[in-house]
């Protein structure tokens, strides 16, 4: 299966081609950046195709990071994804911020509990917490970083995110320290890939995923209007 693999929602702009046959990214390029992922994406998709040199009607799937992150960011690339899925007649997956940054560290099926946070300003994070299976320990949610902190509660952990070292530096003193903090800005467009081929399309809308209310309201052009994930 070819997939492509695309990331804005925070403070990267990425893409990728997977080819899960041969478990190898044919093709991949991130440019680090907080702003002008809009201005970055197209020039930067087309020298990944140009790469892979495939066509994007070869591809099986499109795979695309959905939130939480930044509101304009995510919604450049949910664009892209769904209008290359479109022209080419494919299917387009969403995958979160917060199961990309896992998915590495679960993939090496330890005994920790990982934690993924990203900063959602003013005190607070997006994160969840799931074992080092996989499973579900805290469903995603945004709270302020006093509750996440409550999650030394299930043992050291991983920590992984763009809040990682946030969490880290406040951790307990009374718990068990983190094993490892990973404060990556963001995903790794690899995993992404990996976790766009796994999932079912019917089942991973690539639609914007807020677990709370977007601080500003996009215009109409950019993206069309979609509701938000509660």
């Amino acid at each position: 299966m070819l997939i492509l693999a695309i990331d804005t929602a925070l403070d990267a702009c990425a893409a990728a081609v997977l080819d899960t046959g041969t478990g190898q990214l044919i093709a991949q390029e991130s440019q680090a950046m907080k702003r002008g992922h809009a201005e970055a994406l197209m020039p930067l998709l087309a020298r990944v195709m140009k790469e892979s040199a495939l066509p994007f009607a070869a591809l099986d799937r499109v795979a695309v990071t959905t939130g939480p992150g930044s509101f304009t960011g995510l919604r450049v690339g949910l664009s892209a994804a769904r209008g290359i899925a479109l022209a080419a007649g494919k299917p387009v997956v969403g995958l979160t911020t917060l199961s990309a940054y896992a998915a590495p560290i679960v993939s090496e099926a330890g005994e920790a509990p990982v934690i993924s946070a990203i900063d959602a300003r003013h005190d607070h994070v997006y994160f969840q917490v799931v074992s080092g299976n996989g499973s579900s320990l805290i469903r995603p949610k945004v709270a302020p970083i006093a509750e996440a902190l409550d999650a030394a509660r299930f043992g050291a952990p991983h920590l992984v995110g763009n809040a990682a070292k946030v969490l880290a530096d406040r951790w307990p003193a009374d718990a068990p320290p983190p094993i490892k903090v990973d404060a990556e800005p963001a995903p790794d467009i690899n995993w992404v890939a990996w976790l766009g081929a796994a999932v079912t399309p019917g089942t991973a809308p690539a639609t914007p995923y807020y677990l709370r209310a977007p601080d500003a309201k996009p215009s109409q052009d950019v993206i069309g209007s979609q509701p938000a994930a509660s």
